[in-house]
């Protein structure tokens, strides 16, 4: 399944220009949304601290998949 494929069945999650933009390093879990630190933002496929699923991806890179909208 292409990552295309994969995001038409899942909920897209919301974060901030704030969240965007800071220099946190945090990425988000595709699978639950649970947001984690230590991830760079290009970061693909790390694993979640809570799901276990390994679906985190860096906020930025995951803006460019089309995985997260950003609000104001």
């Amino acid at each position: 399944m292409s990552n295309r494929e994969y995001l038409k069945e899942k909920q897209k999650f919301s974060v901030s220009m704030a969240d965007m933009t800071a220099d946190n390093n945090e990425g988000i879990c595709l699978a639950c949304g649970f947001r984690q630190g230590g991830c760079e933002p290009d970061a693909r496929g790390f694993e979640c601290e809570d799901c276990g699923e390994k679906k985190v991806y860096g906020l930025e890179e995951a803006a460019l998949m089309g995985a997260v909208e950003i609000a104001e």
